[in-house]
């Protein structure tokens, strides 16, 4: 019985842990860096460094964790130390942000100046001020494999739908303007909540995990789709 508690207890914390950062968990406040621990964002829930937003691979790009913020970061963007006082002023591993921040000392920038393009907006940052966002499954075009990802509708770019890998990532991969297409409902197939967005031969098929998540995803991009930009009365602006 011990075991089983123990067991369940885990469970909870892991599903509040992961809501919680899905949710867009606020990052320590600047004058906290250093002073109080941070809380890691978790290494399954990005897909690229959270700062310079190259993707992450087993050899040659591997995950750290920066010690200050908690973000997830590459080797090139933790090469920094810096001494945290909750730590009892020890050496630790840091990004670079952070270093500035917590020594003082400026580094050599070489993406300075650097475009800002639409998608680098953080899934996080949209999903916590979204018309809409969830995990869905976008289908290829023969209908038999696709990709999963976190899929966001940002309140500040309503027409706009943003695919991310995962929800933590802050550079989405692709997006796809609303305006003009139609939404398509199809016949639940092999348990698979199924709808599509239509415009003359571009098809886009997608896959929701429940059918109430199928219908307020339909409901908000037939929205978006027709230039409604604001949620519906009565409808939370969130997932």
């Amino acid at each position: 019985q011990d075991a089983i508690d123990r067991k369940e207890k885990r469970s909870e914390t892991f599903k509040t842990a992961v809501h919680g950062l899905e949710m867009g968990t606020p990052a320590l406040k600047t004058e906290e860096l250093g002073r109080r621990a941070p809380q890691w964002v978790r290494d399954n829930l990005v897909t690229m460094c959270m700062r310079c937003k190259e993707p992450f691979n087993a050899i040659m790009r591997r995950r750290h964790h920066c010690r200050a913020c908690g973000y997830v970061v590459c080797a090139r963007c933790s090469d920094y130390k810096a001494e945290l006082q909750y730590d009892g002023n020890r050496l630790n591993r840091v990004c670079q942000e952070c270093y500035v921040f917590l020594t003082g000392h400026m580094v050599l920038e070489d993406r300075e100046g650097k475009q800002k393009g639409i998608l680098e907006k953080g899934a996080a940052e949209v999903s916590g001020k979204s018309l809409l966002c969830s995990s869905l499954q976008l289908l290829d075009k023969n209908g038999k494999g696709g990709t999963r990802g976190w899929f966001v509708i940002p309140q500040d770019d309503p027409l706009v739908l943003y695919i991310y890998a995962a929800p933590q990532d802050v550079r989405a991969h692709t997006s796809i303007p609303l305006l003009g297409y139609q939404v398509r409902d199809l016949p639940q197939g092999d348990s698979r909540h199924l709808f599509q967005l239509v415009q003359s031969r571009q098809v886009y098929t997608f896959v929701a995990d429940t059918e109430e998540l199928k219908r307020r995803w339909m409901r908000t991009m037939a929205r978006s789709a027709v230039g409604i930009t604001h949620p519906e009365e009565g409808e939370d602006v969130d997932s």
